[in-house]
């Protein structure tokens, strides 16, 4: 879905490198995080993705479009294809929350039939159906940035781009847009996340890929945690900090290791009992006692472990056949096989030609702040 092949970068007057020899290939429905100190170079490799910046050598290819062809007057539609949230959120301040989705979707291209039935879905993907007819300064930031998610995904892009979409926020908040983004995500859209948030990336142990001084220097396919160099940390340490990472990857252990010889008995149960209760002093195992109880805390780490497979795989089964989701939802819209009509190629169009612009609908036309008319010359 997004193939970087040895990209390098350089700023004019810098004598270093903003992304030196960068190689990253990400599949499709992946979940990827991307960190890094200020200047490792996050924000060049986004903007090589959305191409507002042009690599000095290498090959870009995304969602099967080698970026080398795409010609500048052809980017505008090039990028109609990516959903880009930004930390700011860049909302109209002067209209709606209805109409800052629904001018993004005219922009597109898209008919105002076709507007009045998706922006009341995708408001409701993002739990705003309520406040549609509020403005943004009215809005709390965490709103703010879900008008900014439901403008990004309305035209159901395969892509999506969150550049610190939780900087501006609280912790609770913080949560909430990332489980949004997880639920989008489920939905089948490729995300990818830049972001400083230590906590938000060991919770949901996804794939972290680490930048530093322009190059990769950690690429944790599974179970990632926050960190900014490529050192490993100890397991043992990590467990008892409550790393959730850790704690997954300790009961993947466990199992795999559970026919191995009594010798290993100890060790198992030590890294499995993380996950049932708190860090503790372990009694020494020479005694008769503590072999007893390691057996046990061992049996309900497996327990545990059939509990939350049974789950995953429940949820998994009800989301392929759309039993959780009810006829004619937001959820089940979003998951729908028909995309929506593509937006009409800016080749067709001469340079110097005047495009009349429909307005976007309000709530009402009564109440629709935005002129009957506008016009738009393509240079």
């Amino acid at each position: 879905m997004i193939l970087l092949d040895r990209i390098t970068k350089t700023y004019p007057g810098d004598e270093e490198p903003a992304l030196d020899n960068v190689s990253l290939h990400i599949e499709p429905r992946e979940f990827v995080f991307l960190v890094g100190k200020s200047g490792a170079g996050k924000s060049t490799l986004i903007k090589m993705i959305t191409k507002e910046e042009q690599p000095d050598s290498g090959k870009i290819v995304i969602g099967g479009i080698d970026l080398d062809y795409v010609r500048k007057r052809h980017i505008p539609h090039y990028r109609r294809r990516l959903g880009v949230v930004f930390q700011d959120y860049k909302l109209l301040p002067t209209r709606t929350v209805y109409e800052n989705v629904a001018f993004a979707l005219e922009i597109a291209g898209m008919r105002n039939s076709e507007i009045a039935k998706t922006v009341p879905k995708v408001l409701d993907l993002v739990g705003l159906a309520e406040k549609s007819h509020k403005f943004p300064t009215h809005l709390s930031g965490g709103e703010q940035q879900r008008v900014s998610i439901a403008r990004s995904v309305a035209r159901q892009p395969k892509i999506l781009i969150a550049d610190e979409p939780t900087g501006n926020l609280d912790k609770l908040t913080r949560q909430e847009i990332i489980d949004l983004l997880q639920r989008i995500n489920d939905f089948g859209t490729t995300v990818l996340v830049t972001t400083h948030d230590e906590n938000i990336v060991n919770n949901l142990s996804k794939r972290v890929v680490t930048l530093k001084a322009g190059r990769i220097v950690d690429d944790q396919k599974c179970h990632g945690v926050y960190r900014l160099d490529s050192e490993p940390e100890d397991l043992i340490k990590r467990m008892q900090r409550g790393d959730t990472a850790a704690q997954n990857f300790a009961l993947e252990k466990v199992k795999a290791m559970k026919e191995q010889s009594p010798a290993n008995l100890t060790i198992k149960t030590n890294l499995g009992a993380a996950k049932v209760q708190a860090p503790r002093k372990i009694q020494q195992p020479g005694s008769k006692n503590s072999k007893v109880q390691e057996m046990q805390r061992l049996q309900q780490v497996r327990e545990r472990m059939r509990a939350l497979q049974k789950e995953q795989q429940i949820r998994q089964n009800n989301r392929a056949n759309n039993k959780e989701f009810s006829p004619g939802s937001a959820n089940q819209w979003y998951t729908a096989n028909k995309p929506l009509r593509a937006a009409p190629k800016l080749s067709s169009l001469s340079l110097g030609q005047t495009v009349r612009l429909k307005p976007a609908p309000g709530l009402t036309n009564k109440t629709s702040i935005i002129p009957k008319n506008q016009s738009k010359r393509i240079i």
